[in-house]
C-alpha cells in the first residue's frame, strides 16, 4: 500500500495520467490525497472530475479556491473570469452529478500525521481547531442551503479571525485561510493580492508558515496553492508546499510518503501544455 500527496491539478489531466503511470498507482492498494484546486486554468478540467470521482475513496481531493469558484459559476453565484476554463465541465451531460461530486469533498484532512489544506492555517489556529473549522464549512456546503452560503461567501472581508466571528463572516475566515492565505501578520490578518515570494510582501507581513508561535508547528503540514515557492522540495518550518506550478508548465508532484510522519519521497512529471481559456 503506498500513499501520495499531490498539489494543484488545475485541469491537468494528461499530466495527472502520466504521474499515476509512474508510480505504478493501483486503486485497489494505493490512495492519492490531492490538495485542492482540482480544476480551471488548465485544459481538462472535465477529464480530471472524472478521472477523481471515478476512483472513489482511492481519491481523496481537498476544496482549493478555484474549486470554490467553479461551483459558484455553476450555481450562478459568480462569473466566470477572462482566464477560466470551466465551459466544458458546465455543458457537460454529468455537470450536475460531478459539482454535486466536488462539492462534498473535505476543506482540510488530517490522516498518517499529516494535515492537509489547501493554502494554510492560520496562526492561531491548532491542528485540531482547523478541522473542526473546516468541517463547519463541510456541513454548509453539503446543505440544502448551500447555493445562498456561496452566494455571500466570496469577499476579502473579514481579515482576521476571532473567536466571536459567526455565520458567513466566521465562514469567510475559515475558507479564505484554508482556500488563499499566503501571507499574515502575527495577528493572523490575512493578505490576498501578493502573489510572489517574500520580497514583495507588505510591511508587518510574512509567510504563514513563518509566523513565530504558529499553534500548528508541531503538526506536518501538506499544502498547495502557491506555485511561486521554492515547492516540493524540502520540509521548512514543518510544511511542505506542493503546488509546483503544472498549469503554468512547470511540474505536476507528488511525495509518497514513508513510515514516519513528515517521511516522503518526491515523484515529479514536467507539464507542458499551455494554459489556455476556454
Amino acid at each position: 500500500m503506498s500513499l501520495y500527496l499531490i498539489g494543484d491539478l488545475q485541469g491537468c489531466d494528461e499530466p495527472l495520467a502520466q504521474l499515476l503511470e509512474k508510480i505504478d498507482f493501483s486503486p485497489s492498494t494505493d490512495t492519492l490525497y490531492l490538495l485542492g484546486d482540482l480544476v480551471n486554468r488548465g485544459p481538462d478540467s472535465l477529464g480530471v472530475l472524472r478521472r477523481l470521482a471515478a476512483l472513489g475513496d482511492a481519491a481523496q481531493c481537498l476544496l482549493g479556491n478555484h474549486d470554490l469558484h467553479a461551483l459558484g459559476v455553476w450555481q450562478g453565484v459568480r462569473q466566470q473570469g477572462k482566464g477560466d476554463t470551466l465551459a466544458q465541465v458546465l455543458a457537460a451531460p454529468d455537470c450536475d452529478e460531478l459539482l454535486h461530486w466536488l462539492r462534498h469533498r473535505p476543506m482540510a484532512m488530517e490522516a498518517h500525521g499529516w494535515l492537509m489544506v489547501h493554502a494554510g492555517v492560520l496562526p492561531h489556529w491548532s491542528a485540531e481547531q482547523t478541522m473542526s473549522l473546516a468541517g463547519e464549512v463541510e456541513y454548509q456546503l453539503r446543505s440544502t442551503d448551500f447555493k445562498q452560503f456561496l452566494a455571500h461567501l466570496f469577499s476579502n472581508q473579514p481579515r482576521q479571525w476571532h473567536d466571536s466571528l459567526q455565520g458567513i463572516e466566521r465562514w469567510r475566515v475559515v475558507v479564505n485561510a484554508l482556500t488563499r492565505l499566503r501571507f499574515c501578520t502575527a495577528n493572523g490578518e490575512m493578505e490576498f493580492s501578493v502573489k510572489g515570494g517574500q520580497a514583495g510582501a507588505p510591511a508587518g507581513y510574512v509567510r504563514w508558515f513563518e509566523v513565530p508561535g504558529r499553534q500548528s508547528l508541531a503538526q506536518p503540514i501538506a499544502f498547495g496553492h502557491w506555485s511561486t515557492l521554492n515547492a516540493g522540495q524540502s520540509m521548512h518550518q514543518n510544511t511542505l508546499p506542493l503546488d509546483t506550478g503544472c498549469v503554468w508548465g512547470g511540474c505536476l508532484t507528488a511525495a509518497k510518503l514513508g513510515l514516519y510522519p513528515g517521511e516522503f519521497e518526491l515523484v515529479q512529471i514536467k507539464c507542458e501544455q499551455v494554459r489556455r481559456a476556454g
